[in-house]
């Protein structure tokens, strides 16, 4: 038996257009596919498509795993990341993958530097667990405008 932590899943982020297309592979699309790219092109129309702060789908090889993005442009010296983990995908280290590929994504297209914060559900679970491992701190709770009271998260500037 091995000490080995798990090995995280390579995954490739797959830009999301404002018409909706998306160069991800077509083979392992899921059924909620199709309703997370529609979400995604609603959340432009509300918030608007300014590359790199726009959605993305992840695959794992020609498999797509879930979508991950920005909630936004940056705004106040803070963007807003967002993720969700196509069936299957749970459990595995896809969720952290994506978040963390968002991030190096952000860093390495960008000249600004942003701080990240996220918003869940006010209780502790799996995307708390996800945030907590990728150094994200409890900031508390907060009344979001669409989606009720939620936790606010934020990952201190390195």
């Amino acid at each position: 038996m091995s000490d080995a932590p798990p090995s995280r899943p390579d995954i490739r982020l797959f830009p999301i257009t404002a018409e909706g297309s998306t160069n991800a592979p077509e083979a392992g699309r899921p059924p909620e596919f199709a309703d997370i790219v529609a979400q995604t092109v609603a959340l432009y129309e509300r918030r608007g498509y300014n590359p790199p702060w726009i959605g993305y789908v992840a695959a794992e090889g020609n498999r797509s795993v879930g979508a991950t993005g920005f909630v936004g442009s940056p705004s106040g010296g803070e963007v807003e990341l967002a993720y969700f983990t196509f069936p299957g995908g749970e459990g595995r280290g896809v969720a952290t993958a994506m978040a963390q590929e968002l991030m190096s994504r952000a860093r390495a297209e960008s000249e600004e530097r942003p701080a990240f914060i996220a918003h869940t559900l006010p209780t502790r679970g799996a995307s708390t667990a996800i945030l907590g491992k990728l150094g994200f701190e409890l900031i508390g709770s907060l009344d979001h405008a669409e989606d009720g009271v939620v936790w606010k998260w934020r990952k201190p500037l390195p």
